[in-house]
């Protein structure tokens, strides 16, 4: 199993286009500087009424399918 850090700040708004289906993927950059694509809907449970702000932490299996994603 592989892990990644990232920040991540969406607003309210941002994750609307996610929710709508405009957008299907984030994209950020990983604290050790890789970029990072990811399904949107790995942050659903994350989205308060500011959005979506903090560390996490994503986690894949040795084939890079998307384990979970937690707070840090």
């Amino acid at each position: 199993m592989s892990e990644l850090t990232f920040v991540l700040h969406i607003t309210p708004d941002q994750y609307l286009a996610y929710y709508n289906g405009a957008a299907k993927n984030i994209v950020v950059k990983t604290e050790d500087g890789l970029s990072l694509k990811f399904p949107a809907n790995a942050m659903q449970k994350f989205i308060t009424r500011e959005g979506i702000h903090g560390r996490f932490k994503i986690s894949f299996d040795q084939h890079n399918k998307l384990i979970g994603v937690s707070r840090i």
